[in-house]
């Protein structure tokens, strides 16, 4: 009798892995547009054209943030300002439990609602923290900024803007072949000058230091993957299938043909944590690492220090980058697992901090990415304007 392989899935089931190539050729779902129409720009919004500070949050709300969680709540009780706070059912306490990559968030809502301001004429003031800053391991109610719009005939626009609805994050496999150009390269860290941050990275002509980043990246990877409780938190926010991506608009979406057959079949079980030989987990690990090795490129940012407000200033410094690069051709995809302060990722900070020579006290590596040329991806989902506002 012919021998069967099967393979283990999430949640201790198993299938055929004959049944493998069959389900992956499968035609996926496609994207929601609804899930995506804030990436048309605030045409689509008719309350865009009778308040200024509604149009400016329309590219605002199109920010990068971590998970996707979208922790973003604006107050436009006060005429001409906006007050930002943190959504504080939208954290990350298992991978960010110092709220560090949240309050990076909040700068890169802040970096591009000031590009937009400009677009329009006005000078965004903006006060980090105007009722004090958070502590170093818990976040509150109080407000992360208060931003103030003053029309201003001096105020100069800058060219990042044209970017923001063309910025994705792209989570696919590079071209290899094709390294990033030296002028690129500088275009990325000339995008980071208004804020106190330094700029390195790693190409093609740094053979050993690539093999390096590539190394600790997918150590890093494996160790998120493999410890129950940092996977579950992605699993609670992750959104499969056109209908769930329709349903949330946020989180981390997949519309994996598989995964999506697998969920429709109750065989793919989010209530638990795969066990690490699971196709769950051995699939991601193989994945990723395929497309380390096809990275040509990889770029960080350090500060001297990790205050709240040097957090958000990092997260501003992450969204100029990242709209350089847009300018440049170039895709990007943040590794933040090996910067997350949790006890199981000890090493592999440590071995960050010291590749991007951020050894010094207080030095902190804010921001690792890896960067290459790759085709384009469709944007991550947006909730509704609306949905961000309080009041």
């Amino acid at each position: 009798m012919q021998r069967r392989n099967f393979l283990r899935i999430a949640g201790g089931g198993t299938i055929a892995a004959a049944t493998v190539g069959a389900l992956s050729a499968c035609s996926p779902d496609r994207m929601p547009q609804e899930s995506i129409e804030a990436w048309r720009g605030p045409g689509h919004d008719a309350s865009t054209s009778t308040d200024v500070r509604r149009w400016l949050l329309s590219f605002a709300i199109l920010a990068p943030h971590s998970h996707n969680l979208q922790s973003w709540v604006v107050d436009l009780s006060t005429p001409g300002e906006i007050v930002l706070s943190c959504d504080l059912k939208r954290l990350l306490p298992q991978t960010d439990p110092l709220s560090r990559q949240i309050m990076m968030s909040h700068g890169t809502f802040l970096e591009l609602l000031d590009l937009a301001a400009r677009e329009r004429g006005l000078r965004a003031d903006i006060t980090l923290f105007p009722q004090g800053a958070f502590g170093p391991d818990r976040l509150d109610t109080r407000p992360v900024a208060r931003i103030t719009l003053v029309p201003d005939a001096t105020i100069r626009k800058d060219p990042l803007f044209r970017q923001i609805l063309l910025r994705h994050t792209n989570r696919s496999a590079y071209d290899p072949a094709r390294p990033i150009a030296p002028a690129a390269w500088q275009a990325m860290k000339e995008a980071v000058q208004p804020h106190a941050l330094r700029f390195g990275h790693a190409g093609a002509e740094q053979a050993d230091a690539l093999k390096q980043h590539r190394k600790l990246a997918w150590q890093a990877w494996q160790i998120e993957l493999t410890t129950p409780r940092t996977i579950m938190e992605s699993y609670d926010v992750l959104r499969v299938g056109a209908s769930e991506i329709a349903a949330h608009r946020d989180g981390l979406s997949s519309l994996d043909p598989m995964v999506g057959l697998l969920n429709r079949l109750g065989l793919f079980d989010r209530s638990k944590a795969p066990s690490p030989d699971d196709y769950a987990t051995t699939s991601q690990i193989k994945d990723f690492g395929q497309k380390l090795d096809s990275t040509p490129g990889f770029l960080w940012l350090v500060s001297d220090g990790n205050e709240r407000i040097t957090q958000v200033n990092a997260g501003r410094a992450y969204a100029r980058v990242q709209l350089a690069a847009t300018a440049q051709g170039l895709s990007m995809q943040p590794l933040s697992q090996a910067l997350q302060e949790y006890p199981e990722q000890a090493r592999p900070y440590a071995d960050i901090h010291a590749l991007c020579g951020a050894s010094l006290p207080g030095q902190t590596v804010q921001m690792w990415a890896r960067v290459g040329h790759a085709p384009s991806v469709e944007p991550a989902p947006r909730r509704r304007l609306q949905d961000f506002i309080r009041a």
